[in-house]
C-alpha cells in the first residue's frame, strides 16, 4: 500500500447556504488540512470529479482561491459518486509514481438553491428530451421506480422491505449530530410518507441540500508522521458500463451496476473478501439504487438484501454496518465524498457513539449512473 488518506473535512450540510460551490470547495478543504497538519504549501496534487458540478469549482480556481504555490499533478475522474471515490485511485497513482506528494480531492454542491426543477441537468440530454421527458419518463425518483419495480417482479419487494433500508439508515443518522435529519422513525413513518413513484415513497429518495467535502491523500511514510492516523488505501477498482448517461435508465439491464467489476478489481487489489468487511458506506440515492450495489458487491445475496435490513443487519450493532452516518438519505446529499469521510473517521475511532466497534475495514463506493467506483480503506496495522 503506497497512499493513505490522512485529512478530511466537512462543511455543515444545510439548505439554502449563501456559499458558492468554489466557496464551500475551499471551506472543505481547509477543513481537511487543517485535520491532516498540513497546509496549502505541502499540496501539489489535485484531483476532481468531472462532471455534474464540478465545472463551477475547477482546480485551476480552487488552487488560486487555496493560495497554492505549486500543482505538479491535477486529474478530473468520473460523473458524481464514482468519481469522488475513483479519485481515491488517481491520487494514490500519483503518489505511487512520484507524481505528487500531497493530494487533494474535493466536491461541493448547492442543490436547494438551483432555481427550478432540481432534475434539470437531464434536460439538456437530447435523448432524454425528446423521448422520456414527454412520456412523463424523467427525474432520478421515476428511473429508480423502474428498478424498484422490476426488483419487485425478480425477487419480491415487500414495502417494509424498502422502509427497512430508511429506517436502518435513520437510526445511524440519529448517532451523527451532523446529519441534517436525526428525528426517530419507524416503519409506520416510512408507510406514512408520500408516494414520489410508485413504490417509492418521499422517505426512499436522498437529500437536496447544500455542503462541502473533501479529503487529503498522501504517502504511507509520511502519514505515519502526521497528527491523526493514515487510514491506508487498500485497493480501488473503477468500472462503467458501455453506455452514455442517456441510455443508463433505459437501455440497460436496470438490476446490473458497474459495481460488479469494480467490487471485483477493488478486493482483489486489497486481497480482501467481502466477509473482511467491517462497514460499508453505499452510494444510496435512493434505496433500491443502494440495495442493488450491495448486492452487486456480493455484501448480500442476490435478491436478499431486503430482508437482510428487515432482519437488522444494517443497523448500529448489526453484522454489516450501512451508512454509518446516515448516508445520502438522512445525513447529507455529497455524493461519494460524503461516505469517504465517514469511512475515515469510523476507521480512527472518532464516531462516539456512533463508532462501530474494532472497525479495521471499511468499504465505500460511488455511483455515477454508468460508472462505479469502489474502494477498500483498512487501518495501519
Amino acid at each position: 500500500m503506497t497512499a493513505a488518506i490522512v485529512g478530511v473535512g466537512e462543511t455543515q450540510p444545510s439548505r439554502r447556504d449563501p456559499r458558492t460551490i468554489a466557496e464551500l470547495a475551499v471551506d472543505a478543504t481547509r477543513l481537511a488540512l487543517d485535520d491532516a497538519g498540513l497546509t496549502t504549501d505541502d499540496v501539489d496534487g489535485i484531483v476532481t470529479e468531472s462532471v455534474t458540478f464540478g465545472k463551477r469549482a475547477p482546480a485551476d480556481d480552487i488552487a488560486r482561491r487555496l493560495g497554492m504555490t505549486r500543482r505538479g499533478f491535477s486529474a478530473e475522474i468520473g460523473i458524481a459518486g464514482s468519481g469522488t471515490v475513483g479519485a481515491l485511485m488517481l491520487a494514490q497513482q500519483a503518489v505511487a509514481a512520484g507524481l505528487a506528494e500531497v493530494v487533494i480531492s474535493y466536491y461541493a454542491i448547492n442543490l436547494s438553491i438551483r432555481r427550478g426543477d432540481v432534475y434539470g441537468i437531464h434536460a439538456e440530454e437530447p435523448a432524454k428530451a425528446a423521448f422520456e421527458m414527454p412520456m412523463g419518463y424523467y427525474g432520478q425518483p421515476v428511473y429508480f421506480a423502474l428498478q424498484a419495480q422490476r426488483y419487485a417482479a425478480e425477487y419480491g419487494l415487500a414495502p417494509e422491505h424498502l422502509g427497512a433500508i430508511a429506517v436502518s439508515a435513520r437510526r445511524h443518522a440519529q448517532l451523527t449530530p451532523n446529519a441534517l435529519v436525526r428525528e426517530s422513525m419507524t416503519i409506520d413513518d416510512y408507510l406514512a410518507s408520500p408516494m414520489v413513484a410508485t413504490p417509492l415513497r418521499k422517505d426512499d429518495c436522498c437529500l437536496v441540500n447544500d455542503c462541502g467535502v473533501a479529503f487529503v491523500v498522501a504517502g504511507v511514510d509520511r502519514a505515519r508522521d502526521l497528527p491523526r492516523p493514515p487510514v491506508l488505501i487498500a485497493g480501488v477498482g473503477f468500472a462503467s458500463k458501455a453506455l452514455t448517461q442517456a441510455q443508463y435508465f433505459s437501455q440497460s439491464n436496470i438490476l446490473r451496476t458497474a459495481a460488479v467489476e469494480s467490487g471485483s478489481d477493488a478486493f482483489r487489489r486489497a486481497g480482501l473478501s467481502p466477509a473482511d468487511v467491517d462497514l460499508a458506506e453505499v452510494y444510496d440515492c435512493s434505496t433500491v439504487s443502494m440495495l442493488l450495489q450491495l448486492e452487486d458487491l456480493t455484501l448480500a445475496p442476490r435478491g436478499a438484501g431486503a430482508t437482510m435490513a428487515s432482519e437488522g443487519s444494517f443497523d448500529p450493532g448489526g453484522a454489516l454496518p450501512l451508512n454509518t452516518h446516515g448516508g445520502l438519505q438522512w445525513q447529507s446529499y455529497s455524493v461519494g465524498a460524503g461516505h469517504v469521510v465517514e469511512a475515515v473517521r469510523q476507521l480512527r475511532g472518532e464516531r462516539g457513539a456512533g463508532q462501530v466497534p474494532n472497525a479495521e475495514v471499511a468499504l465505500v463506493c460511488g455511483l455515477g449512473a454508468p460508472e462505479h467506483a469502489t474502494a477498500l480503506l483498512t487501518v495501519d496495522r
